[in-house]
């Protein structure tokens, strides 16, 4: 093919970008802050070589701010060594923090891109009317619960052993349905269901996660590490314990410092100023309760690329461990299943090296009648097995919720 060219235009009349997507689009976002939805596809390639592709592009951009432009969108492995690929779209659809929307249509110089300004947004006005979806689902642990609870405890002895600080475990479920699932429905209720979340779909991979690896604007910089939660079980009083506990315990303060110092320190020489907030915050899902921090700095001169941000962070402990290496190999060992994209990053760049990149949790797998879905828990020397178990099925509540909807 040519090179890529590419037309933005500012839209009033912005359509829900979750709409756009559908179950066969790409999309990522926070409804209550941006949303960015792609349909169609120009080209599929390397994260390295969509950076410079994009780079490359030639580029009519009125608006010419963060995310215009053209775009690439796609969800890296969790496994850093595996290969990745991500989606330049031919249409982006896109709702910027204060409101504003803009369309960009993307081709090449052999098939040059539409006007953006008259590309048909009414498809996507509303949301279209529900099928009739599956009547029956079947839920199974792909691993046996007493299995998994047996894998934290060698890892919590290895752990007081000294071989590692720590080590996150994840739980597969699968769903089975008697037709088709419905990812556009799937996809409406995690948007619409976890506002505070980035929603994301990629090739059938859905999810909502509560958690930014890492953001870029500019020269400026952004993460937001979580480590360390409670499930929530409705009460007021017994929700504001749970907090409470959350706080003052040595062993999720230790969970999430690891994970703080570990981001910082990615973070760190690329940056000319770095800093996080000295308490961590709570964030409050629908399902659970996590402690957060928020990191931010300044990129020095010249700003390190978005994808050189996430390489440098990815995968942090909160999803991994530490040290790193250890902490993959305990995974391999005792772990039981491939992740692939789950507990990896989703996420967009832009041509300027700017983009919005989450950590993907709260996800599942799609395909046809059948999902897989995640759920994993960040084990220290004192972790409880059994209490880690009962977290997770708190945190698997969340997508499972969303799945199975008879």
């Amino acid at each position: 093919m040519g090179g890529l060219v590419a037309r933005t235009a500012a839209r009033p009349d912005l359509p829900d970008p979750v709409r756009v997507a559908g179950g066969d689009g790409l999309l990522f976002g926070r409804a209550d802050v941006e949303a960015l939805a792609g349909r169609g596809e120009v080209a599929r390639l390397a994260p390295s070589d969509a950076a410079e592709l994009l780079a490359a592009a030639e580029v009519d951009d009125p608006v010419d701010r963060p995310g215009t432009g053209p775009v690439a969108l796609g969800a890296l492995p969790f496994h850093p060594d595996a290969p990745a690929e991500v989606v330049v779209p031919a249409l982006v659809v896109r709702r910027g923090p204060d409101g504003s929307g803009w369309v960009t249509t993307v081709g090449t110089t052999d098939a040059p891109p539409a006007d953006p300004a008259a590309v048909d947004l009414t498809p996507w006005a509303t949301d279209p009317p529900p099928g009739p979806g599956p009547g029956r689902f079947a839920v199974e642990s792909v691993r046996a619960p007493s299995a998994w609870t047996d894998a934290v405890g060698r890892a919590t002895a290895r752990i007081r052993a000294g071989e590692l600080d720590k080590v996150v475990l994840a739980r597969e479920v699968r769903v089975e349905a008697d037709a088709d699932l419905d990812v556009a429905a799937v996809v409406r209720r995690l948007a619409r269901g976890f506002p505070g979340c980035y929603a994301f779909s990629v090739d059938g991979f859905v999810g909502a996660s509560p958690e930014l690896l890492v953001a870029r604007a500019g020269d400026q910089v952004q993460a937001q590490p979580m480590a360390g939660t409670a499930p929530r079980r409705g009460d007021p009083v017994a929700d504001a314990d749970a907090v409470a506990g959350l706080r003052a315990s040595p062993s999720y303060r230790q969970e999430h410092q690891v994970t703080i110092d570990a981001v910082y320190d990615g973070l760190l020489p690329f940056c000319s100023f770095l800093d996080f907030e000295p308490e961590p915050s709570v964030v409050t899902l629908p399902n659970v309760t996590h402690l957060a921090t928020t990191v931010r700095g300044q990129l020095s001169s010249p700003a390190a690329g978005i994808l050189e941000l996430v390489a440098a962070l990815h995968p942090t402990p909160a999803v991994c461990g530490r040290p790193r290496a250890a902490a993959l190999a305990a995974i391999a060992e005792l772990e039981g299943f491939d992740r692939g994209p789950y507990a990896g990053a989703v996420g967009w760049l832009d041509r300027h090296g700017n983009g919005t990149w989450a950590v993907a949790i709260r996800c599942a797998t799609v395909r046809g009648p059948e999902a897989r879905a995640y759920a994993g828990n960040g084990i220290v020397g004192d972790s409880d097995p059994a209490t880690e178990l009962v977290e997770t099925r708190a945190k698997l509540q969340a997508i499972l919720g969303v799945l199975v909807r008879p």
